[in-house]
Parts: C-alpha cells; sequence; structure tokens
C-alpha cells in the first residue's frame, strides 16, 4: 500500500506487551488504556495472538477461556470482551490477528502468484503481511488510536513476528507516534514481604534485546507499588519514575482505569504521542462506586451450574454481566459454582448442591456431558419457584425437561446427543437448524453473530426489553424443533422471541413461575457496566425478591 494512501489520516500506535508470565490481565490493562482515551479519539483495538488456530472457536474453553462472539460473527479471544465493555466499540473479526490467520493468507497469496517466484520467508513476508493487516484496518476504521495487544509474554516463540513487525512499525512510523507498555509482574515473597523488581527487569532486558524500548512499565503486584520499587525499575529498566505504574490486585476489574487515570497514563501518553483525550470517568467512578457499596447490601446468591467450572474465565462474560448488575440494583452478589456432572453421577443430590442459592444460570456449552445434570437442576428451578435463566444450550435442556416432565413426552431429547455418538431417540424437540444439516466443518460454521429478534408483545420479554425488537449474538448449531412448539406452549410455556420471517424460537419464558427464562442467544455479551443486559438485571432483581421474602 503506497504512503500517499496513507496520508489521509495517520493514526497514533499504542503496542502492550506482557512478560514473566501469563495471565496478569494484559487484555484488561490494554482495554483500561483504551477507555482512557477514547473521550475524543477513535481508539481500535488489535489482539495479536501467536497460535495457529484461525480462530478460538474450535478450543476447549477450559483450556482457553470464553470464546467471545462478535457482531459479525467472528469468534475471538475473550479480551475482545473487555474491549467491548471498556472502550464502548463494536470489534469487527479482522481485529484479531492469529498467527493461523497471517500464515494462511501468506500460503493462499503464494498458491496465487502474488510473490512472483520469490523466495517466501517469515521476514520479510511474514511481518509485512503483520503490518499490512495493521494499516488496513488503522485506514478501513479511520482509527485515532490503534491498540495493538501483542498475545503471550515476551520470549515466547509464538509472538517473535509479530514482536519484530513492531519493531519495524516504529521505524516506519517515528518514535513521536507510537508507545510502548510493557506489563510485568512484580512479586511479594512469601516471608520476605518485600515487592522484587527482578522479574521486571529481566523481562525488559528480554523486550530490549527484541530492539523494543517500553515507554510505560505496569508493574502486576497485589498490592500498590511504593516509590523505592517504582524507582529501581526506572533506574534499570531506562524509563522515568512517573512512568513505571501499579497495577494491583482490585475487588473488579472496572476499578483499573481508574487507578490508571491516578497514577498519570493519560498524561504519559498524551506527551508521548502529542494527543489530548481528557478521560471522561465521572459516571464510570460512580458505578464503581456502587459496585464496592457494603453498608445495607443484601447477599443474592447465584448458581452456575455447567461442565467447565473448573476455570472460571470459560464463563467470563456471565460473571462481568452479574458484576454489572450490582452497580445497579442494591445486592452483593455471590456466585457459586455446580458441577453437574457430580449431579448426574450421583455424586451430589440437586438438592443438596441447590439448597443456599437465590437463582440459577445454566449457561451455554456442547456435547453429552453433565446434560442430565443440567436437566436435573432445571427441573428442580422449574418446580421450586428458584428464579432461572437458561442460555443457549441452556435454553434447549430446559425445553427438554419442560417435554418430559410437563408434556409427558418421556424420550425428549437433542439431536446433538445423536451428533455425538449416542441414540437421541425419535421425540427430537431439539433439531438442527436447516442449513447445517449437511455441515461437517467445525470451525466457524455455526449460526455465529448478531441477528434480530422479534419479540411479542405483552410478554416479560417485551417488558424487561421495553421493545419489540432487538439484536443479540447467537452461537448454536441446533434449535428448537418448530414441530413440537404448539404442544410445548399448550402446557404453558411461552415463546416470546423469535427470528424475523422465520420459527427459530429465540426466547422461552414460563409464565407462572416468578422467573423463569431461557434465550437462544448469549445476552451476557452485550452487556455493559453502564446497561445490564436486561435478563440478568431481571434475574437478580427477581433473586433479591425471593431471598428477602425467604427471611
Amino acid at each position: 500500500m503506497s504512503r500517499k494512501a496513507r496520508e489521509k489520516k495517520e493514526p497514533k500506535f499504542i503496542v502492550v506487551t506482557g512478560g514473566v508470565l501469563s495471565g496478569l490481565g494484559k487484555g484488561i490493562a490494554s482495554a483500561s488504556i483504551g477507555r482512557l482515551l477514547s473521550s475524543r479519539l477513535k481508539v481500535v483495538p488489535v489482539k495479536c495472538d501467536g497460535y495457529l488456530n484461525t480462530d478460538p472457536g474450535t478450543m476447549n474453553p477450559i483450556e482457553h477461556g470464553e470464546v467471545f462472539v462478535l457482531d459479525d460473527g467472528g469468534e475471538c479471544d475473550m479480551d475482545f470482551g473487555h474491549y467491548e465493555r471498556f472502550i464502548g466499540v463494536t470489534c469487527k473479526s479482522n481485529w484479531n490477528l492469529t498467527m493461523g490467520k497471517i500464515y494462511k493468507r501468506i500460503l493462499d497469496r503464494e498458491r496465487t502468484g502474488d510473490f512472483l517466484g520469490q523466495t517466501v520467508q517469515l521476514i520479510p513476508h511474514v511481518t509485512d503481511q503483520i503490518k499490512e493487516e495493521i494499516w488496513k484496518i488503522a485506514e478501513e476504521e479511520e482509527a485515532d488510536i490503534m491498540l495493538i495487544e501483542i498475545g503471550g509474554t515476551v520470549g515466547d516463540m509464538e509472538n517473535e513476528l509479530f514482536l519484530e513487525s513492531m519493531r519495524q512499525l516504529r521505524h516506519e512510523v517515528g518514535n513521536e507516534n507510537i508507545a510502548f507498555v510493557h506489563l510485568s509482574y512484580v512479586p511479594i515473597p512469601y516471608g520476605v514481604n518485600e515487592q522484587k523488581s527482578k522479574p521486571t527487569q529481566q523481562s525488559v532486558k528480554n523486550l530490549n534485546e527484541r530492539g523494543l524500548h517500553p515507554d510505560i512499565i505496569i508493574g502486576r503486584c497485589p498490592v500498590r507499588l511504593v516509590e523505592k520499587i517504582k524507582e529501581k525499575i526506572a533506574h534499570f529498566c531506562n524509563v522515568a519514575p512517573g512512568s513505571v505504574i501499579s497495577a494491583p490486585d482490585v475487588h473488579n476489574v472496572y476499578e483499573l482505569p481508574l487507578i490508571f487515570d491516578e497514577e498519570g497514563v493519560p498524561d504519559i501518553l498524551h506527551k508521548k504521542l502529542n494527543i489530548y483525550s481528557p478521560p471522561n470517568l465521572s459516571e464510570w467512578r460512580k458505578l464503581v462506586a456502587r459496585m464496592e457499596e457494603k453498608e445495607n447490601r443484601k447477599r443474592v446468591t447465584v448458581a452456575i451450574c455447567g461442565k467447565y467450572t473448573d476455570l472460571h474465565d470459560s464463563y467470563a462474560s456471565i460473571l462481568e454481566a452479574l458484576n454489572h448488575c450490582k452497580a445497579h440494583v442494591n445486592v452483593d452478589i455471590q456466585t457459586d459454582w455446580v458441577e453437574t456432572t457430580e449431579i448426574e453421577n450421583g455424586k451430589r443430590k440437586v438438592e443438596d448442591s441447590l439448597k443456599d442459592v437465590d437463582a440459577i444460570i445454566v449457561p451455554g456449552g456442547f456435547g453429552t456431558r453433565g446434560i442430565e445434570g443440567k436437566i436435573e437442576v432445571i427441573r428442580y428451578c422449574r418446580e421450586n419457584n428458584i428464579p432461572f435463566l437458561g442460555i443457549c444450550y441452556g435454553m434447549q435442556l430446559a425445553v427438554i425437561e419442560f417435554a418430559r416432565n410437563v408434556c409427558g413426552i418421556a424420550d425428549a431429547h437433542s439431536a446433538e446427543i445423536e451428533a455425538d455418538g449416542k441414540c437421541a431417540g425419535p421425540n427430537q424437540v431439539v433439531c438442527y437448524l436447516p442449513d447445517q444439516i449437511k455441515v461437517t466443518k467445525k470451525g466457524g460454521t455455526m449460526r455465529l453473530g448478531g441477528h434480530d429478534v422479534t419479540i411479542k408483545e405483552g410478554t416479560r420479554a417485551h417488558e424487561y426489553y421495553g421493545a419489540l425488537k432487538i439484536r443479540r449474538r447467537f452461537r448454536h448449531r441446533y434449535e428448537i424443533n418448530p414441530d413440537y412448539v404448539p404442544c410445548l406452549e399448550e402446557k404453558g410455556l411461552l415463546f416470546s422471541g423469535y427470528a424475523p420471517n422465520s420459527n427459530i424460537m429465540q426466547i422461552m419464558e414460563l409464565p407462572s413461575h416468578p422467573f423463569f427464562m431461557g434465550s437462544q442467544f448469549h445476552p451476557e455479551l452485550q452487556s455493559r457496566l453502564e446497561k445490564p443486559e436486561a435478563l440478568f438485571l431481571q434475574l437478580v432483581k427477581t433473586a433479591h425478591e425471593k431471598s428477602q421474602r425467604n427471611k
């Protein structure tokens, strides 16, 4: 792409790297920086991941965490959830650059002769492709700030080419147009009770060896960094003492932009990049304060019943949606994790697992493991008036439970059981979507992304959303079998939301129950601190009312 074409609008670049170990919160730190600069500038976040998958859609959530679905149908790393919730952008799938995507594009270009017979090499061809993708995004979005997060830690083989691309980019755009932020670990070893800078020194040295020099170093530590350790890091890592920033443990992640603001991150970036976008945090600060209020707050316990409970990041957006409710309802929400395979296997009784619970969420998932345990949980909620929200697979299983125990269809089941190698039987009240029947490839082939939902007037869904049409995000291959809908509704179940001009059922409710709702879409993906998603908000309100009545 010619330099002349790029002169239409020159963005500034902020590159965020991580060191020492993974899981320090680089995505949240990046999103917090984006929040601080987004009042006047258009911030476009890009995530560079070293893995060879083209997306995380087929990865096990226990290994990789939640798959975050974008409106355009892209399946992305969970960090994109942080970007959307903090910065207020609607991300796009091409903003997620995996090394698998980059290699695939290089190989496709080589097959079509784009390289004119040259030997295709990691440098310059792969690094040029990475930069070209970033420039393309910048120009398409007319970005003021390109916020680029490099996945993994410095020293990982997987991200070396991304780091080299950033080194080259600095030379191309000029040092005044790019800032490097490095997140590192500052431990307090047990028995020593002193913050230690050595891991950060070695991490920055690793970064320096790749030709990159941080402008800001963020120290991840259980508590704020003391001035002595800031000065030591600054001295050995060649940054100003004021550019060493604390990232302490916090009660909730929404505190981090406030801490970064206090520590002077916006001022550092304004001066470095010659920009000005003062943070607008007044409403954010009020909402965070409400989340942290302890006085006169009643506790509500919400159980999340699934099979990926070993890693809570598998349900990251659900946890965030519940957190958002805390800023708008005067309750303290405690989550309880129920592994449904233990109920299915008889290791735990459902009544024992749910005896102290005020509300239940059965989230999305795949496969047969644990589903009979989930169905038993749903039955218990329905029969005992416990507020219930079923999401995607959770809604489908709620329909199966109702068909079995209310409609008398004892062998009611899902076609997904048959697809998993078992016999589902003839009464498949959950069936394949018509366009999914002949699909064999797993990655990126489901009904994905944003779709409109038509809501029936006078229903609870209509009351909660205050609209007859909403747009929500989906990730499914199966649907409620339309042949069974008349029977289900005759017995009292109501499908209050459906796809426009289609019979795909998208919201389910039980009018005779205090709160028994299901959505084929994933409501958690569009919940925000400023505006919690309606189904979560009403679930928490109903649970609060229930807990008050029981006391």
